[in-house]
């Protein structure tokens, strides 16, 4: 033990002794770059070392008193709960000119909430299982040329559902700033055609798509974790007798031994499964409800309840006859779209 401890301790007095060589010609390389005196430039390299930046950052609510902070809460939502219910353009510009309708021209999209599932009846007695989404909060929050984006096509940012302010950056509020709207819990990216471009700030409506047209819905799908085979990728499983044992829902051989020796990439296997984008392409719009801003859609769309999903004119070649029909560029409250 006493050995030790003077090992312990002739360590320490070797590093002390390194940590003082390494001051000392630190000091002297300064002494050497600066007209200062030699004990000034010494003292300067003592505080070269020991100085050190403090980065202090601190909630936005930590120096108000709880009156303060619901009295700005309130305000806040007042504000954007104003901006939200103004059916024209916040921003007091000139607007743009709304081009006509040609062949080959793409609207932009939503983004919408996903309320659930509801059967729905036509007036000839059928029966359809279709999804409610909301259109909530949605504006058009900026628009990018094409010359900007180095792409083929003009891009626009829309964003859905109004969130808070106050638990985002500087930075990022500036882009809602600009616009004129509240922040977005989501923003998403279209590509649209050069004749359908829309001003920042402007409001989007269910009544942007017509009941009878096709649209494509995409959402991230619910995650369940990691899952086998059976559950992931629908295997009939091993028998359930005759010997088996503790094999019933295992996926069996998954390569052969001596040639290819190998197992081959893409093969299915247990692993995470859901939580991915995914798109349901080509999905009847039976109904828009414009009082509640609702639009009904056939069958089943990725995501779980409330998710938030993004909505757009379907790109299968077979409904594009029916794009000629649809308000273009988009729904104005004032009137403004066409129909064609």
């Amino acid at each position: 033990a006493w050995a030790g401890r003077e090992g312990s301790e002739r360590a320490r007095g070797r590093m002390a002794a390194g940590c003082r060589r390494l001051l000392v010609g630190l000091g002297a390389q300064l002494r050497g770059r600066c007209s200062l005196a030699p004990a000034a430039a010494h003292r300067a390299s003592f505080a070269t070392i020991i100085s050190k930046q403090v980065h202090s950052s601190t909630w936005w609510d930590e120096h108000l008193s709880e009156e303060n902070t619901k009295f700005l809460k309130q305000c806040t939502a007042e504000e954007y709960k104003a901006l939200t219910a103004s059916k024209l353009n916040p921003l007091k510009d000139e607007p743009w000119p709304i081009q006509p309708w040609q062949p080959g021209s793409r609207r932009v999209g939503l983004v919408a909430v996903k309320l659930g599932m509801i059967p729905l009846w036509t007036k000839d007695g059928q029966r359809h299982a279709v999804t409610i989404l909301k259109v909530q909060d949605c504006h058009v929050v900026q628009c990018i040329p094409k010359e900007k984006s180095n792409e083929n096509a003009a891009t626009i940012v829309v964003g859905g559902k109004n969130a808070s302010p106050f638990y985002r950056s500087e930075k990022v509020l500036e882009l809602y700033t600009e616009a004129g709207v509240p922040p977005k819990q989501k923003i998403t990216q279209f590509k649209v055609s050069d004749n359908a471009i829309l001003k920042p700030g402007t409001p989007l409506y269910a009544a942007h798509f017509r009941p009878g047209q096709y649209v494509d819905v995409t959402a991230k799908t619910i995650g369940k974790g990691f899952q086998g085979v059976m559950k992931r990728w629908g295997f009939k499983g091993q028998p359930a007798t005759h010997g088996q044992t503790k094999t019933h829902r295992r996926p069996g051989a998954i390569s052969s031994g001596g040639d290819p020796a190998r197992v081959f990439p893409g093969k299915k296997m247990p692993g995470k499964m859901g939580n991915i984008y995914r798109t349901a392409l080509g999905l009847k719009v039976w109904r828009v409800n414009t009082k509640h801003n609702t639009i009904y859609v056939n069958g089943s769309v990725p995501g779980h309840t409330n998710c938030l999903v993004k909505v757009k004119d379907t790109n299968l070649a077979h409904y594009e006859h029916l794009h000629k029909d649809l308000p273009f560029p988009t729904y104005f409250a004032d009137g403004r779209s066409e129909e064609h």
